[in-house]
């Protein structure tokens, strides 16, 4: 198995567009190197359904189609094909919404370096697996990312529900660049609370990209799948975000976390490297986490903007991983990665251990941030 230096850094924004919209995914880049760079969705505006009249009274003419979707109460509003990189303007003259793409954060720093693969890999040992603890009264950590596949770590726990990752949505017979991220991301989890129970949703693909529409369905669903099981996700866990063009939070983002106001919701801060606002990491509710590397400074490819709550470390961080094996098959080992994806499952974790000993969540807040000092 081939192992790549995570120290080359990955492809910049319009790359990945370009990568991306081989795939069929219609994007846009705004503003390409400029100060309100971002991507969004073409051709594609979304608005809450009782917004949508009046929305489509200003743009009828360049609609193409319209999906309500009644348990978000969200539409979206494909335009016509002459229109679709109009999709900025025209949400500024219609009053509808982009739907902005979020990165993954580790996708534009490295590639993980897979453990225990042959002479090329790295000769350290396989990871230890975390005590399996069990926390009474449980904390319940909800986590969005690309999945959770049954690793042997988790395999045999009596909270795992497998999410199995989709290690080659393309199909070129190799691993997407993002696949085995969330079960990477569980296992930073389960190493430092291993008495958690985590829940996961699949709203990250494994090529590296979601949007404001997808987080939202899947920050409503958590919620709604663990009411129904009696639970209360202690705390939440967001890896991926995204820069708009007047670096204000995607509304849409902002509603549904307003729905969580007893969690804890903690958020990758980035791998931009600039201080511009990561989305919803940004959020002055949420706890916004930057990476540092061995010498505990912010590594360069962190955001570090005034947003910033803690940090914490994101660089060779080692964990649980699954690879794309020959025939289709799935191995399971240890890899190492870099990015602020994985310095927030670290304070989340943090969070959680300090929710287990009686803290109340503002206490936990305080609790990791005096733990966790981010350098401004």
């Amino acid at each position: 198995m081939s192992v790549v230096d995570q120290r080359d850094i990955s492809l910049g924004i319009d790359e990945l567009r370009q990568v991306w919209e081989n795939y069929g995914h219609d994007l846009v880049l705004h503003d390409p190197g400029g100060s309100s760079e971002c991507l969004v969705r073409g051709g594609e505006l979304i608005t809450p359904i009782g917004d949508l009249d009046p929305v489509l009274d200003r743009c009828r003419s360049w609609i193409d189609h319209v999906h309500r979707d009644e348990g978000l109460l969200m539409a979206r509003i494909r335009l016509r094909e002459s229109e679709r990189g109009n999709c900025v303007d025209l949400a500024r003259e219609t009053g509808a919404r982009l739907n902005h793409v979020h990165l993954g954060s580790p996708v534009m720093f490295g590639t993980p370096v897979m453990f225990g693969t042959g002479a090329e890999a790295d000769p350290t040992p396989p990871m230890p697996e975390p005590p399996d603890a069990r926390w009474d009264p449980p904390v319940v950590i909800g986590v969005l990312d690309t999945g959770c596949d049954p690793h042997p770590w988790f395999r045999g726990r009596a909270w795992f529900e497998p999410v199995p990752e989709v290690l080659d949505a393309d199909d070129d017979s190799g691993q997407d660049r993002q696949a085995g991220h969330g079960t990477f991301v569980n296992g930073v989890l389960l190493q430092r609370a291993p008495g958690a129970v985590i829940r996961t949703r699949r709203a990250l693909s494994s090529l590296g990209f979601t949007d404001d529409f997808t987080v939202a369905a899947e920050l409503r669903a958590l919620r709604r799948s663990a009411a129904l099981a009696g639970e209360n996700i202690d705390v939440l866990v967001l890896t991926s975000g995204c820069l708009t063009p007047d670096d204000e939070c995607p509304p849409v983002l902002a509603a549904e976390l307003e729905r969580w106001p007893d969690t804890v919701v903690v958020a990758a801060a980035g791998n931009h490297g600039s201080g511009r606002p990561f989305w919803p990491a940004a959020l002055p509710e949420v706890l916004a986490v930057a990476a540092t590397g061995s010498d505990g400074q912010v590594a360069e490819f962190s955001a570090a903007g005034d947003w910033v709550d803690v940090a914490a470390p994101g660089v060779d961080v080692r964990s649980s991983y699954v690879r794309l094996a020959p025939g289709g098959d799935r191995r399971f080992g240890y890899a190492r990665w870099s990015g602020t994806s994985f310095a927030a499952p670290r304070i989340a974790a943090a969070v959680a251990t300090s929710l287990q000993a009686d803290r109340d969540p503002d206490e936990a807040r305080d609790c990791v941030r005096h733990c966790y000092t981010f350098e401004r």
